[in-house]
């Protein structure tokens, strides 16, 4: 009888991780007659000025600005906007993803793959690559016949930590509070933080890439290696303050050093889960311990 496969979670930011810049520069800002440092300035001042939460600032300038030249936000033209999403080299054909699952299950690993991001679950719907997870925790709007009235979620940098403890938990909703907030044995949660990889790039992921590695799970900063000097400074800080193990350029495919990178974690966490390799003909064995 066949072992069942040990679940597993890779989590990923969106904007920055699995693309380049943020889906709303792409097309929304500019359907809204706004350069995007102008609308992003316009969000720290009023976040600072309503000392308010700066994803729900966000959102409520979307609504606002569209609201003023009488383009009402749809559910639509949201996932139309995520269709011109930059993604990085290797993911817009799944390749990345069939690759990864397969090195994963041959080592005992059944991959599942998630997005925790603070941008609009919508556009990341519309996106080629969004059949790939299996779960998308995202900024929600609250809709009435499709259209878009009021920020409904809000995810910010520190609570992305707490849509870690779903997927630890084997929760996929926003609403369950209940169940999230429930004591669980660490055995019988579906996936312990030591299976799982958190992909980021650049503070706001900071709280969930600390999280992770304390819990015993691994993170993984991405850049865009097309970055500004200043914003590669920010990888910097993360290496140098301890917040994660590995950084890698958004490179995607195969034998690059992200993938290099991963399929060494998978490794790792495979060999503590019971995996061992292969010995080749004529090979002594050679005793291993798991890696705690």
């Amino acid at each position: 009888m066949s072992q069942k496969l040990a679940r597993t979670a890779l989590i990923y930011d969106f904007d920055g991780t699995l693309a380049r810049g943020n889906l709303q520069e792409r097309s929304f800002i500019p359907s809204i007659g706004m350069e995007n440092q102008s609308f992003w300035d316009e969000v720290k001042a009023r976040t600072k000025a309503h000392d308010a939460d700066e994803i729900l600032m966000y959102m409520h300038v979307m609504l606002e600005k569209a609201r003023i030249r009488n383009l009402p936000i749809t559910k639509d033209q949201l996932r139309s906007c995520g269709k011109d999403a930059q993604l990085f080299d290797g993911l817009k054909d799944g390749a990345w993803f069939e690759r990864i699952n397969d090195h994963a299950r041959d080592r005992g690993l059944a991959l599942e793959h998630y997005i925790v991001s603070s941008g609009i679950h919508e556009m990341i719907a519309g996106c080629p690559i969004y059949d790939q997870f299996k779960g998308v925790f995202a900024s929600k709007f609250i809709y009435e016949n499709d259209t878009a009235l009021w920020p409904g979620v809000g995810i910010n940098y520190t609570s992305k930590t707490q849509y870690l403890f779903r997927i630890n938990k084997g929760i996929e909703n926003h609403w369950d509070n209940d169940s999230i907030n429930a004591y669980m044995p660490e055995e019988e949660r579906p996936i312990p933080f030591s299976r799982m990889i958190f992909f980021g790039d650049g503070e706001t992921d900071v709280p969930a890439m600390k999280m992770i590695t304390y819990k015993g799970g691994h993170s993984v900063a991405v850049y865009d290696d097309k970055r500004t000097d200043k914003d590669l400074d920010k990888i910097h800080r993360l290496i140098s303050d301890g917040r994660v193990e590995f950084v890698a350029p958004g490179d995607y495919l195969e034998k690059s050093q992200l993938d290099i990178i991963v399929k060494g974690l998978i490794g790792r966490i495979a060999r503590r889960n019971g995996y061992r390799p292969p010995i080749k003909s004529g090979q002594p064995r050679v005793a291993e311990t798991a890696q705690q």
